[in-house]
């Protein structure tokens, strides 16, 4: 090993920049229950806060549930590439601003992004150095009686976020990572893995 390559391995002064996670999963597959598991489990995560132009709703607060922006605000930061991702749902914009992830990021603080298929393809693009992994039921029969166990929604509805979750898994190779969550820690235990190796790929020393 040459001498300028050992300085850049083992100089104590370089600051390891934080890795940006992306998950997604479809409605039942326990993403977010997982992701609780995480952040029980570690203290030093920083879970991304998605801005969104629709009004608070009683409880929330800016910064926490959302960024809450005005529709000029929002379509400017757009415009100034300020956005990873971004998409309009009933008339509302919602997407993740770029700005928080760099400052964790650079500060060297890892970032959990949770997210939609269709944002998550975005965010590849906008910030190609992203860990993407996507969490998968066990099978299309255990994730029907998950949603059928949750005992709030109609036939329909369960019908309709089936439906959804089969495109949804449909595109779960083109993430770097597929979770099947059997169970809720070890999923938790593989992701936390999954940073862990991670962070000693060769071009992020």
């Amino acid at each position: 090993m040459s001498e300028t390559r050992e300085k850049t391995l083992f100089t104590p002064s370089l600051k390891r920049r934080g890795l940006l996670l992306v998950v997604s999963g479809p409605s039942g597959s326990g993403k977010g229950t997982v992701l609780s598991n995480l952040f029980e489990r570690r203290s030093d995560l920083f879970y991304s806060v998605s801005a969104t132009t629709r009004l608070p709703r009683p409880g929330e607060i800016d910064g926490r549930e959302y960024y809450f922006l005005t529709q000029q605000e929002f379509e400017s930061k757009i415009n100034d590439g300020g956005m990873l991702e971004h998409a309009c749902y009933c008339g509302n914009y919602y997407g993740t601003p770029r700005s928080a992830v760099e400052e964790q990021c650079d500060n060297g603080i890892d970032v959990i992004l949770e997210i939609e298929v269709q944002g998550a393809m975005q965010v590849k693009k906008a910030w190609p150095d992203c860990v993407t992994v996507f969490i998968a039921p066990p099978s299309p029969q255990e994730l029907e009686r998950r949603l059928r166990g949750r005992g709030t929604e109609s036939d329909e509805i369960i019908k309709n976020r089936l439906d959804t979750a089969m495109h949804e898994i449909s595109h779960a190779t083109e993430y770097d990572y597929i979770v099947v969550n059997d169970e809720v820690e070890e999923s938790a235990s593989k992701i936390n893995c999954i940073m862990a190796a991670e962070k000693c790929r060769a071009s992020r020393l």
